[in-house]
């Protein structure tokens, strides 16, 4: 840690300095989004672009403990805080819709590690590469690490798997750049079908006297956010399947307010908060993105996984198009596929998406359920 230290400013071990920047890159976002130009790339994507710029100009640090504490925290955090006022009684159709456009774009992530496989020699580690990569594109990094471990990557090439890591980083955050700008290209949008998106449960459909945040009602919904992580922390370490955290998270959130509506809808300031924690998640994504090191140390996997998800996209939009789902809704569920069920309902509301919130969780839960067996049937087959 001490050579990342001296090469940025803001040395990584200063964590109140880095939160500091993390949150001032978000603020910078929020206020970009304000401008006229800045609304042609949003928030989201200003926030990425910020974090890589300010890394890689060593001005923030590749990795830091306030990076970590990011992760362990304000993402299972997001979850409650985006779901605490979704009714699922009122979201199932949608959540169908979203499950299909995820098995889409998990069949897309598949072609695209074949074709990448076929298009590009990674040598006699190329099962384990492929079937590893397979593993992160349909679920997120919670499924690359079964794969690693299965495949021996993790025992027998670690520096190869750190190499991967911080590939994956940079085109993560790439590519989730990317998905944020896709509804503003015109002749994109036009061949899918419209639906609106921005009606939904999950938050107020703006401040009013009678929904407008209280610092008692931001009180109780932090206490019920941190509560809901707490008992499904609980309950994973009871019965030993920490693989079921966000299934839980995303059940104990949902429960109370399909069950309880009328009393969580008292609760305001929630989703705005959410929406925060998001931006300060991006930016720390992005943060971890080091271009150079990307282009000495993996350039032949930097190129597999640029294949893999170009094909990827284009198969799930082409796809997608065809069966008459919307572009949000592909979008989403391609989110979910490549980075996981955290940044799908982050990424969701910051474009307010909300009735896209709560099936974005849900189809990424499905990609942990399906990505592990899926990748392991891709490392047979190319082995």
């Amino acid at each position: 840690m001490e050579g990342v230290e001296a090469s940025s400013l803001i040395p990584a071990g200063n964590n109140i300095a880095v939160m500091a920047a993390l949150f001032t890159i978000a603020g910078i976002g929020f206020l970009l989004e304000k401008t006229r130009i800045g609304a042609l790339l949003t928030g989201t994507v200003w926030t990425i672009l910020l974090a890589i710029l300010a890394s890689n100009l060593r001005i923030l640090p590749f990795d830091a403990a306030a990076y970590d504490f990011v992760f362990a925290y304000f993402v299972p955090i997001l979850i409650p805080l985006f779901l605490m006022k979704a009714d699922l009684r009122r979201i199932i159709f949608e959540t169908t819709r979203i499950s299909a456009a995820f098995l889409i774009c998990s069949v897309a992530t598949v072609a695209g590690a074949l074709l990448a496989g076929l298009l590009l020699d990674l040598g006699e580690l190329e099962a384990a590469i492929t079937g590893s990569l397979t593993a992160s594109y349909i679920g997120g990094s919670v499924n690359f690490g079964p794969l690693v471990e299965q495949t021996g990557l993790a025992a027998n090439e670690p520096a190869l798997v750190s190499a991967i890591v911080a590939a994956d980083h940079l085109a993560s955050a790439t590519y989730l750049a990317i998905l944020a700008i896709l509804p503003g290209i015109a002749w994109l949008a036009r061949r899918f079908v419209t639906r609106d998106h921005t009606t939904g449960t999950v938050a107020e459909t703006g401040e009013t006297s009678a929904n407008a945040a209280t610092p008692l009602s931001l009180g109780l919904t932090l206490t019920f956010a941190l509560l809901v992580v707490a008992i499904a922390d609980f309950i994973t370490q009871a019965i030993g399947i920490p693989g079921l955290r966000y299934v839980l998270i995303t059940v104990l959130a949902v429960a109370p307010a399909t069950l309880l509506p009328r009393q969580m809808a008292r609760l305001h300031g929630g989703f705005e908060l959410g929406v925060v924690l998001a931006f300060v998640f991006f930016g720390a994504i992005a943060a971890g993105a080091n271009v150079a090191d990307m282009i000495s140390q993996a350039p032949m996997i930097m190129a597999f996984i640029a294949v893999l998800i170009a094909i990827h996209a284009v198969i799930m939009l082409a796809v997608g198009s065809i069966a008459r789902l919307s572009l949000p809704e592909m979008i989403i569920a391609s989110n979910a596929a490549i980075l996981g069920a955290t940044t799908a309902p982050a990424l969701a509301a910051a474009k307010g998406w909300k009735d896209l919130v709560t099936p974005g969780v849900l189809a990424g839960v499905l990609g942990y359920v399906i990505g592990t067996p899926i990748a392991l049937g891709i490392y047979w087959l190319v082995g």
